[in-house]
């Protein structure tokens, strides 16, 4: 059995099922660069946790020539899909591509039509998201490419396989700030997730880097729909972690995992206890 602070993971992802935590992220040698693909490790308390077990061999379908980020696996309509940020692989582009297996530890295949994001963009972390019915994908566009970083989103068909209409922009990396986008600045947008509150509103956290240091951004839709209109709320946490993600506990409880500091090698899977209060988050 492993402690968290033995995962040497970054960009960590809880997904729970049937009284199991299964943890996964990026392998965080090297940045998450050419690591071979992606493990899970599981848990029934948070606390102690298996070894991890090989889901994805990247190197077995061209996939482990650049970046291996930051996998969420779902559960979607009987099946597990697994989305992950590769380098394209006719350029040096980044972009999510979609996998499937059926069973959350299981071997999982490539399930969509190449990347979901543009081929042309700079794009990563793409999240799960269904609104009525609806599958959506939501990532970033980068900064690499365009200074100010984007969140957006994009509209899935119904198997997943493809984008359904153009991406969206939802907000931009500089809205986290108090001051005006300047010019040549390059504000980091990466990260993020969406949480229904119990009152219906509709959050989402995402990540950038806030007076130095790796932080826990929160943005609220003013309608509680992802096409609604965003606007920052104060940051969850500013103390060198983010990447994080939302989930309930079996005992009906909210946690926030990130991954903290935001160094090599130092890099570990946190889970912070949540408050609710309307549609107010907050560390505990």
């Amino acid at each position: 059995m492993m402690l968290a602070q033995d995962i040497h993971i970054r960009d960590p992802f809880i997904l729970p099922e049937n009284g199991v935590y299964y943890l996964y992220g990026t392998r965080a040698s090297h940045f998450g660069m050419n690591t071979g693909g992606f493990d899970v490790y599981t848990s029934r308390d948070l606390i102690h946790w298996s070894e991890p077990k090989e889901i994805f061999d990247s190197s077995k379908f061209d996939l482990n020539r650049g970046v291996n980020w930051a996998p969420e696996v779902h559960a979607y309509q009987g099946s597990y899909y697994l989305f992950a940020t590769f380098t394209q692989k006719n350029s040096d582009n980044r972009g999510t591509f979609i996998l499937k297996s059926d069973a959350p530890d299981g071997q999982f295949l490539p399930h969509s039509d190449g990347s979901i994001t543009p081929n042309d963009w700079f794009a990563l972390d793409g999240t799960f998201y269904v609104e009525n019915g609806v599958p959506y994908m939501v990532f970033c566009h980068e900064h690499v490419q365009i200074l100010n970083g984007t969140v957006e989103a994009v509209r899935l068909t119904d198997d997943l396989k493809q984008p359904a209409s153009d991406p969206f922009t939802l907000f931009r990396g500089s809205d986290a700030y108090e001051v005006p986008f300047i010019a040549g600045e390059r504000y980091v947008t990466d990260g993020p997730f969406l949480h229904r509150h119990e009152n219906g509103a509709l959050s989402l956290i995402w990540s950038t880097g806030v007076q130095g240091k790796y932080a826990q951004c929160r943005a609220l839709s003013d309608n509680g729909s992802i096409t609604g209109h965003w606007t920052q709320q104060p940051h969850l946490f500013t103390e060198d972690g983010g990447h994080g993600m939302i989930f309930q506990t079996f005992d009906g409880g909210w946690m926030l995992t990130l991954h903290r500091p935001n160094r090599q090698p130092d890099e570990r899977p946190a889970f912070l206890p949540l408050s609710e209060v309307g549609s107010v988050l907050s560390v505990q």
